[in-house]
């Protein structure tokens, strides 16, 4: 017999998915572990999504209707909504392996020191995955363990938003999801990672990550590497404001310009900025001097590396590891 209140609830808004809400509920319908459900939070929808929903005359279905305000308002109806103690986020335009509620809550149950489960992801259709999305898949395949995504957290968003499974409690403690201008679930991921919470992934495939045009990843401002850097400077200036050496920042390039200015909007000042490019050497950016990666062999200082050309972040960990910084407690890799 199914109890009154589900073990977890599988939290999914919608607008305007027509196209692809059928499969996304099909596939969390097929899930081998059957004690949930499946809070869709429709957001105004004008098309024929919500119908397409009503047709599976599903008891574990629970649609609910409100006027378009947004992703986020959508997300915190919807956690206010679910009855269980595990929260599995879930988008209309994915896929759920099988196995996927499965292995997340065995994780889940195993680690009670684990507050977010992730998994691996496979991004599709083929042709609308270029090579930029493709190396952001295989670096977020790369982040299991608790270690690896703290240690990279303010790179990108270490956590594919519909893999993620919670617990309620913590959710709402933390403040649900937040406006602030930038990515919801990014936001969250950090404000997750300064309140000291532990993160985790089952090394198994078990969501297939659609890219469309029409994401509204693709489509948001809040979704800018404009807006990433705000939300990466908040963070790391309420992580960094206080420590009793100084800041250094690596990279005068453009990644470098750009989270400068917004780390120092936000009170977080930097004594030099480290490059390895001769023709900037010597120059200034933002009023502090440039200078060579000498410059910090036997000083203690914290550095934020923020280079962000392909393959530069292992280049200058490598370098600060043979100068005697460790990752965590000298340095911060931002790009």
């Amino acid at each position: 017999m199914r109890h009154n209140q589900p073990s977890v609830s599988v939290l999914m808004p919608v607008f305007n998915a027509e196209a692809t809400i059928a499969d996304a509920v099909s596939s969390i319908l097929r899930q081998t572990y059957d004690d949930f459900e499946l809070v869709i939070v429709d957001d105004g929808s004008n098309d024929a999504g919500p119908a397409a929903v009503e047709s599976f005359r599903e008891k574990r279905i629970r649609l609910i209707r409100a006027p378009h305000r947004g992703i986020i308002h959508a997300l915190n109806l919807g956690i206010a909504e679910c009855r269980a103690e595990l929260i599995a986020r879930m988008d209309a335009d994915d896929i759920s392996h099988p196995r996927r509620l499965e292995a997340q809550v065995s994780l889940m149950r195993s680690r009670p020191d684990v507050s977010v489960c992730s998994c691996l992801v496979r991004t599709f259709p083929s042709r609308a995955v270029l090579g930029g999305m493709r190396r952001y898949e295989q670096w977020l395949n790369s982040l299991v363990t608790h270690e690896q995504i703290a240690r990279d957290i303010f790179v990108e968003s270490p956590i594919a938003h519909p893999t993620a499974m919670l617990r309620k409690r913590e959710l709402v403690e933390i403040g649900g999801y937040q406006e602030r201008g930038w990515a919801e679930d990014y936001d969250l991921w950090l404000r997750y990672h300064a309140a000291g919470k532990r993160f985790a992934k089952v090394r198994q495939t078990l969501l297939m990550w659609r890219q469309t045009e029409g994401r509204i990843t693709f489509v948001d401002s809040r979704y800018s590497v404009e807006n990433f850097l705000r939300a990466k400077a908040r963070y790391l200036a309420a992580l960094l404001i206080g420590v009793d050496r100084p800041i250094v920042l690596w990279g005068a390039g453009k990644t470098g310009r750009r989270l400068s200015k917004h780390l120092m909007r936000e009170g977080l000042g930097f004594e030099v900025v480290v490059d390895i490019d001769p023709n900037k050497i010597g120059h200034t950016l933002r009023q502090r001097p440039i200078v060579a990666p000498e410059y910090l062999a036997n000083k203690k200082a914290f550095v934020i590396a923020a280079v962000s050309s392909h393959g530069a972040r292992e280049l200058i960990r490598n370098q600060l590891v043979k100068l005697g910084y460790l990752e965590g407690r000298d340095f911060i890799c931002a790009a």
